[in-house]
């Protein structure tokens, strides 16, 4: 079995146009989602979404590129230290 690593993707979503595109990426990659969260920030007229990853880190890093090239979407990654 391939190694994984544990990561969350913090996205800032400034255009609800974009759900679609952000939507359809997360889908492709559901089966490494360990969760998710969306906060919509009216005041801001943004959406902060978290989304935790088990997966490879080739797939994570994927995941991270694919929603980062979407317009009007900002992603970053963290990484957790886990124990060996």
């Amino acid at each position: 079995m391939e190694e994984t690593r544990v990561a969350l993707i913090g996205i800032i979503v400034s255009d609800p146009a974009a759900a679609e595109a952000l939507n359809g990426i997360l889908h492709t990659y559901n089966s490494y989602i360990i969760g998710r969260m969306g906060l919509p920030y009216q005041q801001r007229n943004i959406s902060v979404i978290s989304i935790v990853l088990d997966a490879p880190q080739p797939v994570i890093s994927a995941v991270a590129g694919k929603l980062g090239m979407v317009p009007h979407v900002t992603a970053k990654t963290i990484y957790a230290n886990l124990p060996d």
